[in-house]
């Protein structure tokens, strides 16, 4: 690599779930962002400061980026990234044990047949092998702290993921000083190969919506004029959903208008959930619509009266990102990152329902409190972009091609 420039950078996508949930909205905020930095194929320094690069691309200083995607991806990635060049994987990389054993064999390979300088792979597992550095996005460490939330498969697949990713990554990128203290704690990770990168939030599409937009929400979830609370995330036990219905219940049971709770987002592996459901007394609504359309979250987010998000502890924890950047004051638990990310700006509560009952409680009985931390929150959300994000990646990648 010529001093002074960015590598030839291959990010490995085939990862990306199609809900486009946690990791696929960074996979594609930070993709985004890249793009005003992408230098295209083959332009050196001089091509580049004679033509600009091309309309709306970076100048020498750019980084040259090779994306790895399912061929179910390919087209939309071609038509969003300009620049980019796109590689589709093979077909039979749609399932997760085949991507597995390609990612071993095949996306070496594929690093070669590009000219990669760096290869990153931005959920976890990375090859044991490659013939350039590889650099690997850890999201979390709640496989080792919050152990008892997940089942013995996934629990024993992830920790060894994190434990290689630790040892053969020249970078480990992690989104936040949490996070990258408890691999330090936990694991003896080494602190001079972690970089924090905050995830961003992408503030043309989470924004304080419109009536129109609150509206077309309630219609779709059949809410009419009631109130709700929203959560929105993956139904795993780390989320503590079972807790935040109990919660709730006992918040708004005897209240003349109990607004409703909406569970939203995509499917997990949390049974509890359906036993906390049937508790539920009849007079109460609680609707759980599943995976809402991305154009929806605005609505929903920002039309509701509280965001409630009382985990057991996140990597990040975008959701709350998001609900703030819908101006949605937001009640969450001070586990992990996310005062990290709420800073002042947010409710704290703590995972048992009965705690979650009262601080709930208290929030809708203190309008000016809601509106404040609406707005402090909002303010807040502004911090986190995906620009930043994309820089300390980059930073990343050309330290792991110097070294």
């Amino acid at each position: 690599m010529t001093a002074g420039r960015q590598p030839r950078v291959l990010v490995d996508a085939t990862n990306t779930p199609a809900d486009r949930g946690g990791v696929g909205r960074y996979v594609d905020g930070l993709l985004g962002a890249l793009t005003s930095r992408v230098r295209p194929a083959g332009a050196d320094a001089d091509t580049a400061a004679d033509t600009g690069a091309g309309a709306g691309f970076a100048g020498p200083d750019g980084v040259e980026l090779v994306l790895a995607v399912l061929r179910t991806d390919a087209e939309r990635y071609s038509r969003t990234l300009p620049g980019v060049e796109v590689v589709s994987a093979p077909a039979a990389v749609a399932h997760r044990p085949a991507r597995l054993a390609w990612e071993q064999t095949g996306l070496p390979l594929l690093a070669q047949q590009v000219g990669a300088e760096v290869l990153h792979s931005p959920y976890y597992t990375c090859p044991l092998r490659a013939a350039c550095p590889v650099t690997v996005t850890v999201h979390d460490a709640t496989f080792f702290t919050e152990p008892e939330h997940y089942d013995k498969t996934r629990r024993t697949f992830f920790r060894s993921a994190i434990k290689t990713a630790l040892r053969r990554a020249a970078r480990v990128i992690v989104p936040s000083k949490a996070t990258r203290d408890e691999l330090i704690r936990l694991l003896e990770a080494d602190p001079t190969r972690i970089d924090v990168a905050y995830h961003g939030v992408d503030h043309a599409a989470f924004h304080p919506p419109s009536d129109e937009e609150r509206a077309r929400v309630r219609a779709r979830l059949g809410l009419g004029g009631q109130a709700y609370i929203a959560f929105l995330g993956a139904k795993e036990p780390r989320k503590n959903v079972p807790n935040l219905i109990r919660g709730w219940v006992a918040a708004v049971r005897d209240r003349p208008e109990p607004p409703a709770l909406v569970i939203a987002g995509g499917q997990g592996h949390d049974d509890e959930i359906d036993s906390a459901a049937a508790e539920v007394p009849v007079h109460l609504r609680l609707l759980r619509p599943g995976y809402l359309r991305y154009a929806d979250l605005p609505g929903y987010l920002g039309g509701a009266l509280v965001a409630a998000y009382p985990s057991y502890g996140e990597g990040f924890g975008l959701p709350i990102l998001e609900a703030m950047a819908c101006g949605t004051p937001v009640l969450t638990t001070p586990r992990l990152s996310l005062p990290e990310v709420g800073g002042d700006a947010v409710a704290y509560t703590s995972e048992a329902p009965g705690q979650i009952a009262a601080d709930l409680a208290a929030l809708l009985d203190d309008e000016p409190r809601r509106l404040a931390l609406a707005k402090a929150g909002f303010d807040r959300a502004k911090e986190f972009t995906w620009e930043s994000s994309a820089e300390v990646h980059l930073a990343a990648w050309s330290r792991a091609a110097a070294g």
